[in-house]
């Protein structure tokens, strides 16, 4: 379920996904929404671009370190390639 800052407190947050487009962001929510997982979605910036490189806003989520592995494995499942860092 999607939560606010305040919910996950001084917990360190795990960057799960980057989503470029509302399309994608829509169907990620749906993915972790369904699949039980508190996350953050939060608005940011990220470098896109090859031939014109740019600053783009994307939606960027978070969840708990004790949920990141399940979560990741659930954006796979569906077909989404989890953040990398």
């Amino acid at each position: 379920m999607r939560r606010e800052p305040d919910h996950f407190g001084e917990v360190e947050l795990a960057l799960l996904y980057v989503a470029k487009k509302l399309k994608e962001a829509l169907r990620v929510e749906e993915i972790l929404t369904g699949a039980g997982f508190d996350y953050l979605v939060e608005p940011d910036t990220y470098r896109g671009g090859v031939i014109f490189p740019s600053e783009r806003i994307g939606a960027f989520f978070y969840v708990g370190p004790s949920d990141d592995a399940s979560a990741r494995a659930a954006l796979i499942r569906a077909g989404f390639e989890p953040y990398q860092p």
